[in-house]
């Protein structure tokens, strides 16, 4: 019974590091689709408690950190369509599709969170991989969908989210 607790206790000690390594992940993905406090900390329990259920089965076939995002967005995915709501915020560090003059960096990333607050939650995760520099190949494997289809939901994506925030911004 004392070499199984030494194990679990050292797979524990494994997974918080583990969990310290892709919280600014799974901090964004559960942010981007929770609009409070209690929410967020659900999705990100349960987004949490998913990785450390199926870290043992993870096989190496993508990148731990593709394997991390498709977790996570799963986990809002099956979130969102429980509550049957949209739940809209986003989270980043920086902003690159925010094109206006405003000098304060702050009201900037507000306009983003605001915009893309309007977008479908498929739409919300494709920016989010956009915004964190994820290649083509890496979003289309988080996502399962075709390199192909990653380029012009892409484009789509951001032509709508440029739209909605100059609508804003007016």
């Amino acid at each position: 019974m004392n070499k199984l607790y030494n194990v679990n206790k050292k797979k524990s000690q494994n997974f918080d590091a583990f969990i310290k390594e892709y919280n600014n992940v799974i901090f964004k993905v559960c942010y981007s689709y929770t609009d409070n406090r209690e929410d967020f900390e659900d999705y990100y329990q349960e987004v949490c408690y998913q990785l450390w259920r199926s870290i043992d089965s993870f096989k190496g076939d993508s990148k731990l950190s593709s394997w991390v995002y498709r977790v996570a967005l799963n986990v809002c995915f099956l979130q969102l369509k429980r509550k049957k709501r949209n739940i809209k915020t986003s989270n980043f560090e920086y902003i690159d599709i925010v094109d206006n003059n405003s000098n304060d960096k702050e009201e900037s990333i507000q306009l983003l969170y605001a915009s893309i607050r309007e977008l479908l939650p498929a739409e919300r995760a494709l920016i989010i991989l956009f915004l964190e520099d994820k290649s083509y190949k890496e979003m289309a494997e988080i996502l399962g969908i075709t390199v192909t289809n990653i380029g012009a939901r892409i484009n789509r994506t951001k032509n709508k989210l440029k739209k909605i925030i100059a609508l804003k911004a007016d």
